[in-house]
């Protein structure tokens, strides 16, 4: 594996910077209690991002998976991190995702056992809007459904053995527009509404060794989360929060916060459920006056 600060290239659509390997410090905690560990895609920038953030600020070691290489390269800048592995992947790519995890292993060598707690399957094409569906073409339905179903299976298959050695669980990253919808959104709603019924199958399927949840996110602002050539200052009107009973638009770290416990012992009880995070704008009855 080369050192960080150079990027690693394992073929087509994967590439990496490792690191070498953690050092120890950076796999116990005080304790002596081996360090948690998490595998988030679309891991650098946008929710994502601040799930990466919030995940390592809580003491974890984060693979973050992402396919822009721009973004992964400013990641891996920003947060210099021996318990930070920054990955270029596309995971709607079955081989890159196979690359990508024989890298992870490589990065786990040492744990017993070696294994992880987390997968956050984040990752897809962020424009909710396809365009009218009857102009919608085959090929641009597939770009939606490969980027989040796609990319959720390929992950999650190829994190079962990983997650079982540590009882760890799976957080499905779908959308409010999964229950309900805007105009000219067909192809995103479909997909996130096929990770909702993909969670509760994998809860069943997967279970007693591992949990499955889905989150929900709303109306999140991810503008100062993007990557660099791309990152703007969050800006709203006062209609906007009046829209949430909360009265603001939500962060990544709303979602990172539900991420964090949906992992923690304290979830234990809970899988195949799906939880909406958006300040309670689904609730809100909207009327046009």
């Amino acid at each position: 594996m080369e050192p960080s600060g150079r990027t690693a290239r394992w073929g087509r659509g994967v590439r990496g910077r490792p690191g070498e390997q953690p050092a120890a410090a950076a796999r116990l905690t005080q304790g002596g209690i081996m360090t948690r560990t998490g595998i988030v895609t679309g891991g650098a920038q946008g929710i994502g991002k601040g799930i990466v953030q919030h995940l390592i600020a809580e003491g974890w070691r984060v693979a973050a998976i992402d396919k822009d290489g721009e973004a992964v390269r400013d990641l891996a800048a920003e947060m210099p991190n021996d318990r930070l592995l920054s990955l270029e992947a596309d995971v709607s790519n079955e081989t890159a995702v196979a690359k990508a995890f024989k890298a992870i292993g490589d990065w786990l060598k040492g744990d017993t056992p070696a294994g992880i707690d987390l997968l956050v399957s984040n990752a897809g094409l962020a424009d909710p809007v396809s365009g009218p569906i009857e102009d919608l073409t085959l090929k641009n339905w597939h770009l939606w459904q490969d980027s989040h179903v796609t990319g959720a299976f390929l992950m999650t298959r190829a994190a079962i053995p990983l997650l079982r050695r540590r009882k760890g669980s799976i957080v499905l990253m779908a959308s409010t527009r999964a229950i309900q919808s805007e105009p000219h959104c067909e192809a995103y709603a479909a997909a996130k509404g096929a990770l909702l019924a993909l969670n509760h199958a994998l809860a069943i399927s997967l279970g007693p060794d591992i949990r499955c949840n889905a989150i929900l996110p709303g109306w999140i602002e991810t503008g100062p989360w993007a990557k660099a050539s791309k990152r703007v200052a969050a800006e709203h009107r006062d209609i906007d929060r009046e829209q949430h009973p909360v009265g603001r638009v939500g962060e990544p770290g709303d979602i990172a916060a539900t991420v964090a416990f949906l992992a923690s012992p304290s979830a234990a009880f809970i899988t195949g459920q799906q939880i909406a995070v958006d300040g309670g704008m689904t609730r809100k009855m909207i009327y046009a006056h």
